[in-house]
């Protein structure tokens, strides 16, 4: 045989035994090792332990900091805001990568993420986008029961037991609101104040649940069948009475300020309590659940 064929085969000998010696260490430190994870676009292959999150839905976000993976981005509902407060200071650095509505793709790629997590209804026209850039999970919709979009996003994070365990705490919370201000039997009632009209909100809302869940009952309407929301006018207000009644503001100091018709209409409205629009309506998810229980307590213990 020739020296260089000698060289070769001496070469590739090397290699092989160098490859037998190494796979067990691979093996054992698993730095590849996947998880197969059902959602809306089909099955995905994610990381075993994924460390470098993005989150496109608030519910995605609030969910994933519950669990303790704070996302290296998120898109958010303004950018003008940024990451809700309630979701504290862990959150308050996350870099934006849009709005939820328009998230910039460049900026989701720059950060470098081994998951994406979005929203089908809202982000799928942009799915094979994202997926080019990491794998990625969808939500059907933000509208599903979000203790379902919770248990997804603990699946896709490798943390099912923790998400369970997240829910347990809040329904648990929940029971101890209701018995330690005795809810049942009262109605409670959300109102956003927009533009020219009051949104009323009802059971099938994040916090309308979270208020059913605490002992209320929402005021009955025939559109609380299969609606979240529903607008009156000004000279309807009336309808939104009810034992307890939360305004939501962007400001919920004791000085904020109440709409017109509400303020106007004392007989109604004795007592309407200012509520922190961030955790109430945008903020779905276990710790903006807490959040609204949080306010609850404080509201009825005055």
């Amino acid at each position: 045989m020739r020296p260089v064929a000698l060289v070769i085969t001496a070469v590739a000998a090397a290699a092989l035994v160098l490859s037998a010696c190494s796979t067990p260490d691979t093996d054992a430190g698993a730095p590849d090792a996947t998880r197969t994870v059902d959602h809306a676009r089909g099955a995905t292959e994610v990381p075993a332990d994924p460390v470098r999150v993005i989150t496109l839905e608030p519910v995605e976000l609030d969910t994933a900091v519950a669990l303790g993976v704070i996302p290296v981005g998120t898109s958010v509902l303004s950018e003008a805001t940024g990451v809700p407060a309630y979701l504290g200071p862990e959150a308050e650095q996350i870099p934006t990568v849009g709005t939820v509505a328009e998230p910039r793709l460049e900026a989701i790629a720059a950060l470098e993420p081994d998951l994406i997590l979005g929203t089908d209804t809202r982000h799928g026209d942009f799915y094979d986008q994202l997926a080019a850039i990491a794998p990625t999970v969808f939500m059907a919709s933000q509208s599903d029961p979000w203790q379902d979009n919770v248990r997804l996003v603990g699946r896709a994070l490798g943390r099912e037991d923790r998400a369970e365990e997240v829910l347990g705490d809040y329904t648990a919370r929940c029971a101890e609101v209701a018995a330690a201000h005795d809810t049942a039997g009262r109605t409670a009632q959300l109102i956003r104040p927009r533009d020219d009209v009051l949104t009323l909100y009802g059971p099938l809302s994040f916090a309308g649940s979270t208020l059913e869940c605490a002992g209320f009952t929402t005021p009955p309407r025939a559109e609380w069948a299969d609606e979240i929301s529903v607008d009156l006018s000004p000279e309807l207000v009336s309808q939104a009475a009810a034992d307890l009644v939360l305004v939501t503001t962007v400001d919920p100091g004791a000085d904020a300020p109440l709409p017109a018709p509400i303020v106007a209409n004392p007989a109604v409205f004795p007592n309407p309590h200012p509520v922190d629009q961030a955790s109430w309506i945008t903020g779905v998810g276990p710790k903006g659940g807490q959040a609204v229980l949080d306010d609850l307590e404080r509201i009825l213990s005055r």
